[in-house]
């Protein structure tokens, strides 16, 4: 029997600053929200010090992210590890996402926040087994793996937080890089091997993925004399940057000769029920402030969408209605200027 498609009153494709900021706003206004996403918190999550976001001094890129996703889990949004493949809108107006996992789900309506996507090795066996063991967040999916053997490919500023997480999860990780040395640090480099986690494997390359229905090993090869070896793991965590990825929506939205989203000023894309915010879109500024910004209004926006397409005409004039958060005490409310 095939598996029911669930049917969300908004899918948000992407989970940094812009998508998790979209999410509060879906779910606190009581649509039922789904995130999908490869990571939490996209490049923002690679910034070690934010110093100008409005009430932080100073706070870690995904610290801040965290944040909002906490935020918008505590009014009822759900967050789903998976890459998005396949956007198309059906007969009856609703959004049928497919994911590389294989998982369908249905929507009203759509937010594309995906900023820059985390770039794919591009081996065999990486697509099939996304979400399977294969994970490009190692702060999200390292707890599922503790005590077990995993793979690492990652060099550069990406790779100080996934080795450090790893070395106080896994039994060991096998670091896959392609130079002489996956980070100039010196003083962290002694500390991953003295901790006794780590197996460097300086130049060589991950050439395949292999496992049925889950990871069970890769195949790695040594750039300098051409060995091929088969290490067991459960898991590949590939942290190696981030690239825009917006063929996927060609067909629905406008790009420029940037192949950045041309949406307008509340967040549209010119298909009806799509909407987008954030780095994948058209701005001259690239700033979290101004994604969280773009994701809020094209959540706004979407919110009026969804509640047009039940019948009930919305038109949002403010928001500053003080909900009671699922489990506490409501203490008070102010008015929510809405005309029904």
């Amino acid at each position: 029997m095939d598996k029911e498609v669930e049917l969300y009153d908004v899918i948000i494709i992407g989970a940094g600053i812009a998508g998790l900021s979209a999410a509060l706003y879906t779910a606190r206004q009581g649509l039922r929200t789904l995130v999908i996403s490869k990571d939490i918190g996209g490049q923002l999550s690679l910034t070690d010090e934010v110093q100008n976001y409005p009430g932080f001094m100073s706070i870690k890129g995904l610290d801040l992210v965290r944040r909002v996703e906490s935020q918008a889990r505590v009014f009822g949004a759900e967050v789903v590890f998976d890459e998005v493949v396949k956007l198309d809108k059906v007969g009856s107006g609703n959004f049928i996402i497919r994911t590389a996992s294989g998982d369908e789900y249905e929507s009203i309506a759509v937010i594309l926040a995906f900023g820059k996507t985390p770039r794919d090795l591009g081996v065999p066996g990486e697509q099939e087994l996304k979400g399977r063991g294969v994970s490009y967040c190692t702060i999200c999916d390292a707890a599922l793996y503790r005590g077990q053997d995993v793979a690492l490919v990652s060099w550069g500023e990406p790779a100080y937080e996934a080795a450090e997480i790893l070395m106080n999860v896994v039994n060991r990780f096998y670091w896959i890089f392609p130079s002489d040395r996956p980070v100039s640090d010196e003083e962290f480099m002694n500390l991953v091997i003295n901790s006794g986690k780590a197996v460097l494997m300086p130049k060589h390359e991950i050439v395949e993925i292999k496992g049925r229905g889950k990871v069970e090993s890769v195949v790695v090869r040594n750039k300098t004399t051409g060995e091929i070896t088969e290490i067991p793991v459960k898991a590949v965590f590939i942290e190696i940057g981030y690239v825009a990825k917006t063929d996927f929506v060609r067909h629905l939205v406008k790009l420029n000769e940037k192949g950045e989203i041309v949406i307008d000023e509340y967040g549209r894309t010119g298909t009806e029920g799509l909407f987008a915010g954030g780095d994948a879109c058209v701005s001259p500024y690239k700033q979290a402030v101004i994604a969280a910004a773009q994701g809020v209004i094209a959540a706004l926006t979407a919110y009026s969408y969804v509640m047009s397409r039940k019948g009930k005409e919305v038109k949002l004039t403010s928001d500053w209605r003080k909900l009671s958060i699922p489990g506490k005490k409501e203490e008070g409310r102010t008015s929510l200027k809405i005309s029904l």
